[in-house]
């Protein structure tokens, strides 16, 4: 798929349905939920919040013309999901999405189908509101109003990101980041939430969550205030599914590696060995009494 031009080629829809068609015939009656494309906006997102060069520049990058090489094909035709920025590209992905729960409806089993979104609370410094309202509509609007008729839409976040007037701001001095070099900012996931659900209609589920922190006390204090955002949306009438933290385990992160902790699990990497940290057995003891 990638040699053909990856999330930029107009058969890739039709050939995302096919590997959808055929896992839904053989586990369609043993799946609960399905998730069609994971973080669907990750591309515009990375990319609009400075965490990736530039187009023309990644094009001249040593790794992307190898890439481009190793495959045969031109580097402006190369189209990995992860810098699927261009229109044409999002126009491919989102239908690759209708088709995939076209058929996934076709298929056996009676289960809810949707996609996620990796949505940041978008907000305004000094001078910055026409500059944030641009990115909420390229990161996060254009794929939310194209959900229309799903089951519900999976909201992944972690944090917050300002913009001024010309682009994103660095976190204020002073302030708490996280291994992940995101500030400390739980209150985002309310804000998330209650956008998507104004945005589509659609019922919630926080698909993602969580921290990346070597101090297992902020984790608990970070997922409290989140759940808390939570709470104050169910009040709100909105229809909220369920929370899913990230991570069970502490994972490999992208190109952080092993760096960043992010689970309720520890990990030895040498001896594999487990360790339940006290904030698992905490969001335990609160998903038992379903409440603080």
């Amino acid at each position: 798929m990638i040699a053909s031009g990856g999330w930029e080629d107009k058969d890739t829809p039709d050939k995302f349905a096919r590997y959808c068609e055929r896992a839904t015939q053989y586990l369609g009656d043993l799946i609960g939920a399905a998730c069609t494309i994971n973080e669907a906006n990750i591309a515009p997102l990375i990319s609009k919040s400075g965490f990736a060069p530039p187009t023309e520049q990644r094009r001249q990058a040593p790794w992307w013309l190898a890439a481009a090489r190793a495959l045969g094909i031109a580097p402006d035709r190369l189209a990995p999901f992860l810098y699927a920025v261009s229109p044409g590209a999002v126009e491919v992905i989102l239908t690759a999405h209708r088709r995939a729960v076209e058929a996934i409806k076709a298929g056996p089993g009676n289960f809810p189908a949707g996609i996620t979104l990796a949505l940041q609370d978008i907000q305004a410094g000094e001078g910055g509101e026409a500059y944030a309202a641009q990115m909420r509509k390229e990161i996060c609007d254009v794929y939310l109003e194209a959900l229309r008729g799903d089951d519900f839409v999976g909201v992944q976040t972690y944090s917050r990101t300002r913009f001024g007037p010309t682009g994103p701001l660095p976190p204020e001095a002073g302030v708490e980041l996280t291994q992940m070099g995101y500030e400390f900012w739980p209150e985002a996931l309310e804000a998330t939430i209650r956008y998507a659900a104004a945005k589509t209609g659609l019922p919630v589920t926080v698909t993602e969550n969580g921290i990346a922190t070597d101090d297992d006390a902020r984790r608990v204090e970070y997922v409290k205030r989140a759940l808390q955002g939570v709470a104050n949306c169910l009040n709100a009438g909105l229809d909220v599914r369920g929370y899913t933290y990230w991570s069970a385990f502490d994972n490999f992160e992208w190109m952080l590696g092993y760096r960043p902790t992010f689970g309720l699990i520890a990990v030895d990497r040498e001896t594999q060995k487990r360790t339940v940290k006290p904030s698992a057995r905490w969001l335990g003891a609160v998903a038992r009494a379903n409440g603080f």
